[in-house]
């Protein structure tokens, strides 16, 4: 942060902690690991806040995990209300900060989250938490948290972070133009993200395309009008499977001769036949086309197992995992080694033009495929992943767009087995599944078609990183005028923050004298309310909106904390004795705004 002499006229600098009247009970954060565990979790009750529902100014309400009411009432001190500032200590980046959400009455935080609450009127929540996103904080959390490995800071450091404090007129005009600025740009970023969506269900779609052959129709169309002869795909198929068994028959012989023996009757009968693919309720392939099996296409291997005695040893060769295969693209930005014999090493050796397939991975991407193309001159593979070597008549970019389609379109999820969390493909199913087969050159025009369309689909893809790019560059420009004081005109007779600041402090220390109040007292208090409320939804007779039940009963946001929390377990309670009916109500998009309550009959 800027020293005293770069702030604006009105402006000071302070700790976060100096900002909240008790900052050893405003600014807290989550409850220790062992005090809330993932088995403590369940499908309904009160919400928890998590690192990955806390974004950038934005609440992220998705897969939001509860506590029930009495694991909530133990973990109070950790607990959070609309309008509190939450803030990430763990994960890069750290230090997120986003509002909790009015549609969430109370809820509990995770160890590693951060609720800073202001329960007085001399700094805006909203000015505060546009701060903490901003490059002056930022660039604070990144300084704290230098040369670690695993981003966090502690409460500690949260509450020393230098922070700007700006007269609250100009607090409310800074928040007004933020809000204009940032919904604006909001939206542009929407319409970015909504195109790179459309962008990635076009390109799977023209996987999908290349593989029922729409995408050549009016090639072929082309070639019968030039009545040009080309081998189809169940001539091709027919092929590949003779010259699959010459091969086979040729290499029998030699190990005979090798052997000094003459070959044994009946010795072709030996010959193992690659798995038929079964047709049953396939669709109907475009004319020249032919239903192959994967394994009638070309080779399929497991990799070997690794184990400790090859930790070691007299030849060690790299070798890939599923960390190294992303789809069409090999990474060897992490590549280990082990020991493989000589024999071992010609069975798994990878060759230019083989095709890797995730054998165990997360069901959505299990069998993730990409192309070896001698990125890593002699490299073997482990049995975390499958090698297709296509046999020669058949293109190996047209089985990586083929194996690319079955992932996107849950083929491969569908052979899948899981086991322990992992989905495997399984070599053996992966081999008997159908493979549709045009002939050489429409795979070749497939191939060519399809590089183009998705040459141009990265060039918009580029266009709109770049888009999202600028935008947190402006979103990041807007926020450092904002804090600079540059944002919106000053107004010379407003009230200086310093003002602000003492009044804060004067509240400290007028509450610091006054004894706490007593539990009985408090439960007096809340009985009173809890009653009110009841009486509340009587006389509404018809639904109200939660909040405004609470409003009715004299409690409003950022003011009886205890009261609310005890409000919402009221309701709950009233709930589960079938006396209150509770609704959801969302907006266009499903999300959900708020719950209204309706008392009901006894």
């Amino acid at each position: 942060m800027s020293q005293e002499a770069d702030l604006p006229n009105g402006w000071i600098e302070v700790e976060f902690g100096e900002l909240f009247v008790h900052p050893g009970d405003d600014v807290v954060d989550g409850p220790f690991g062992s005090n809330l565990k993932a088995s403590e979790y369940v499908s309904a009750g009160i919400p928890i806040a998590r690192l990955q529902n806390i974004d950038r100014n934005r609440f992220v309400a998705k897969n939001i995990q509860f506590v029930t009411l009495e694991k909530a009432d133990e973990l109070e001190r950790h607990t959070f209300m609309p309008n509190d500032i939450l803030i990430t200590k763990l994960g890069d980046p750290l230090g997120k900060a986003c509002l909790a959400p009015s549609n969430i009455p109370t809820g509990v935080l995770v160890a590693d989250v951060v609720r800073a609450r202001v329960t007085h009127c001399w700094a805006d929540v909203s000015f505060l938490c546009h701060q903490i996103n901003s490059d002056n904080v930022v660039d604070q959390f990144k300084e704290q948290t230098k040369g670690t490995t695993r981003p966090r800071v502690n409460l500690t450091k949260i509450r020393a972070l230098r922070m700007r404090l700006a007269p609250m007129a100009e607090q409310a005009r800074i928040v007004a133009k933020l809000e204009e600025l940032l919904s604006e740009l909001d939206v542009g970023v929407a319409e970015l993200k909504a195109a790179q969506k459309k962008l990635r269900q076009y390109r799977k779609s023209l996987l999908k395309a290349a593989v029922e052959g729409t995408l050549t129709a009016p090639w072929r169309e082309a070639q019968r009008e030039l009545a040009a002869a080309t081998e189809t795909g169940a001539q091709l198929l027919e092929r590949i499977l003779t010259e699959r068994r010459t091969r086979w028959e040729a290499k029998q012989l030699a190990k005979f001769k090798e052997q000094g023996k003459l070959p044994p009757n009946d010795w072709q009968k030996k010959y193992p036949d690659p798995v038929q693919p079964n047709t049953t309720d396939l669709p109907v392939l475009p004319e020249g086309w032919a239903w192959a099996s994967v394994d009638q296409a070309g080779d399929v291997q497991l990799g070997r197992q690794r184990a400790p005695q090859f930790h070691s040893g007299p030849n060690m060769v790299p070798y890939l995992r599923v960390a190294n295969v992303f789809e069409d693209r090999i990474d060897i930005s992490d590549v280990k080694e082990m020991h493989f014999s000589a024999e071992d090493e010609e069975t798994f050796k990878l060759g230019h033009n083989d095709i890797l397939l995730n054998e165990g991975q997360s069901l959505e991407l299990v069998g993730r495929p990409a192309i070896y193309r001698n990125e890593l001159p002699r490299a073997c593979f482990t049995n975390t992943l499958i090698r297709f070597r296509t046999e020669a008549s058949v293109i190996p970019d047209f089985a990586l767009i083929l194996f690319r389609h079955y992932m996107h379109s849950g083929r491969f999820r569908r052979i899948a087995k899981i086991t322990t969390n992992i989905a495997h493909l399984g070599a053996g199913r992966f081999a008997e599944l159908e493979f549709p087969l045009p002939s050489n050159v429409e795979q070749a025009e497939i191939v060519r078609r399809l590089s183009d369309q998705f040459a141009q689909i990265a060039e918009q893809e580029a266009a709109i990183e770049r888009g999202l790019m600028q935008s947190i560059a402006q979103r990041q420009n807007i926020l450092r005028a904002a804090f600079a004081g540059q944002l919106v005109p000053q107004d010379p007779n407003d009230e200086h923050a310093s003002v602000l600041l003492e009044r804060i402090r004067a509240e400290r220390a007028e509450r610091a004298k006054q004894p706490k109040t007593r539990k009985t007292k408090q439960k007096k208090e809340i009985a009173a309310v809890v009653s009110q409320l009841i009486d509340v939804l009587a006389e509404a007779g018809d639904w109200v909106p939660a909040q405004e039940a609470f409003r009715r009963c004299g409690v409003s946001d950022g003011a009886l904390t205890d009261q609310i929390e005890t409000l919402f377990a009221e309701l709950r309670a009233l709930d589960k004795a079938g006396r209150l009916a509770v609704e959801p109500v969302a907006d266009e998009q499903g999300r959900k705004l708020y719950d209204k309550l309706k008392l009901l009959e006894v």
